[in-house]
């Protein structure tokens, strides 16, 4: 299993399978191994740090936070996002953007 195995392109989006690092000194994500990990600097009471998830890769893939959903893992550290678009170009931007870093 690669890095890769963690981005799915899918007809109408792209599933992300990321693990999340909160209380960090700041919001990166780095490549550790076989695994995406998402550091945020959000603690993770209250959902503030999948608020943050969301947040910082609406930011860092420009896209709307509304096309975003967390749809496994909303109290775990590993975390299966949906990021919902049918533009093929985006899609593929999506996957160079999280492979680059």
């Amino acid at each position: 299993m690669g890095i890769e195995d963690n981005i799915v392109i899918k007809e109408n989006g792209v599933l992300l399978k990321i693990r999340i690092s909160p209380n960090a000194s700041k919001n990166q994500i780095i490549k550790d191994g076989d695994i995406i990990k998402l550091k945020v600097t959000a603690q993770p009471i209250e959902n503030k740090a999948n608020k943050a998830v969301v947040e910082y890769l609406s930011k860092f893939l420009k896209v709307s936070k509304t096309s975003i959903e967390i749809v496994k893992g909303d109290t775990s550290k590993d975390k299966t996002l949906f990021i919902s678009t049918s533009d093929n170009d985006k899609k593929a931007s999506i996957k160079n953007l999280i492979l680059s870093e």
